[in-house]
């Protein structure tokens, strides 16, 4: 079955109401519902929404039943809204439209605060607790239950499979603040997580991850104790340098993806068989960036079966360019779904949307979903429905 989906909230069925949801979705072109199963938190503007228009997900839960002897040292916080729906049960029931989780892994405010040795640990020992470490044995045991269970306990055709890696520093947390200008070459380089286990686990590897640790703080201590800012093109410079000359540095960053292509390697045989794993690689844009997050685009292709791109861009030009890199990486289009977001700030008005489904078709990519159901304007839905009515069955 094609994959054409709108990615949604819990909270969002609730109060439209299942039927009314999926009869929009299903006047749209779409055939599936890409539920949030994990998720953290948020300030979300909803401009359709029936109450409110600002909302604040409950954060770091999940939105499906789960057995806590099913998991290890950290056990998953229910949703409050499942005493009253249990959305994935009542989406399986159906038979006009399939159900698909969307499973947010190691971005998770929740369990970092809770679980602060299992979190990325910068080379000054903070640690983000928004961020948990793909090399730590506790956050992978959770990550691996999450998506055995809700694969196990539901008739999900399969899982879109988010944040799996290691986070950047820029991400996006409450109230950020910081009176310097950042650049690449700063937050990539405080990004880096040395916790004992990704020491450990480098070292194993031939790398002086210690060595490679003080260097990093020495040169993140001197930039900031420093009365200038880095220019944007001069980061970018510094960084690629490092990257190139710092053999410890390149070692290091190349056994990062070993780390998140081992963990999905790991979940894949303990989904359901026939459910699909989606990874969405990356945060970063364009979809190239995501090796900083342990993404190797053909290495997680080959271990989960399908990379589902997020074509987060500003017009239909940039979506086709990615979607060739995208391809040459992993060797073409089969196995490959997109996400486009069919408003501010990527694809703003009816044109732009249809030629973007467009390039994506042109392409080879026909399995296509959109973000989001519940932050979008009607207009923008109603691009989107045009847009997909292009591609045909």
């Amino acid at each position: 079955m094609s994959y054409r989906a709108a990615y949604t909230y819990a909270w969002d069925l609730a109060e439209r109401g299942l039927d009314t949801v999926v009869a929009e979705l299903r006047g749209l072109g779409l055939n599936t519902a890409t539920l949030a199963g994990a998720y953290h938190a948020g300030k979300f503007l909803r401009p359709r929404g029936m109450g409110g228009k600002v909302y604040f997900p409950e954060d770091g839960t999940v939105y499906f039943r789960t057995d806590a002897a099913a998991f290890g040292r950290i056990k998953p916080e229910p949703w409050s809204g499942l005493a009253e729906h249990d959305f994935f049960a009542e989406l399986s029931a159906r038979s006009d439209i399939a159900v698909n989780a969307w499973m947010v892994l190691l971005h998770n405010t929740r369990v970092g605060l809770a679980y602060p040795d299992t979190t990325v640990e910068n080379a000054f020992g903070d640690r983000f607790i928004y961020s948990l470490c793909p090399s730590n044995p506790d956050a992978r045991a959770y990550a691996v239950a999450l998506c055995r269970e809700v694969t196990a306990r539901y008739g999900v055709t399969g899982l879109s499979i988010e944040t799996p890696g290691f986070l950047p520093y820029v991400h996006g947390y409450h109230h950020e603040f910081g009176l310097m200008r950042q650049n690449r070459w700063f937050d990539n380089s405080l990004g880096l997580c040395f916790c004992p286990h990704c020491l450990k686990g480098a070292s194993a590897a031939g790398i002086d991850a210690a060595g490679l640790r003080g260097r990093v703080k020495a040169d993140i201590e001197s930039f900031l104790a420093a009365p200038f800012d880095i220019p944007d093109d001069m980061a970018e410079a510094f960084w690629l340098a490092d990257t190139r000359t710092d053999g410890e540095l390149a070692a290091f960053l190349a056994w990062r993806t070993t780390v998140l292509t081992s963990l999905v390697a790991e979940i894949r045989p303990t989904v359901r068989k026939d459910a699909a794993v989606a990874i969405i690689p990356s945060v970063a844009r364009p979809t190239a960036g995501a090796w900083y997050e342990g993404s190797d685009l053909k290495a997680l292709h080959g271990a989960a079966g399908i990379i589902e791109a997020c074509f987060y861009e500003p017009g239909a030009d940039r979506v086709a360019v990615d979607a060739w890199d995208i391809k040459r990486r992993i060797g073409g289009a089969a196995g490959l779904r997109g996400i486009l977001r069919p408003g501010f700030p990527d694809l703003r008005s009816k044109g732009e949307v249809i030629a973007a489904v467009g390039a994506l078709a042109a392409a080879g990519i026909r399995d296509i979903a959109f973000y989001n159901y519940g932050h979008l304007r009607q207009a923008s839905l109603d691009w989107f429905g045009e847009a997909m009515a292009t591609l045909g069955d």
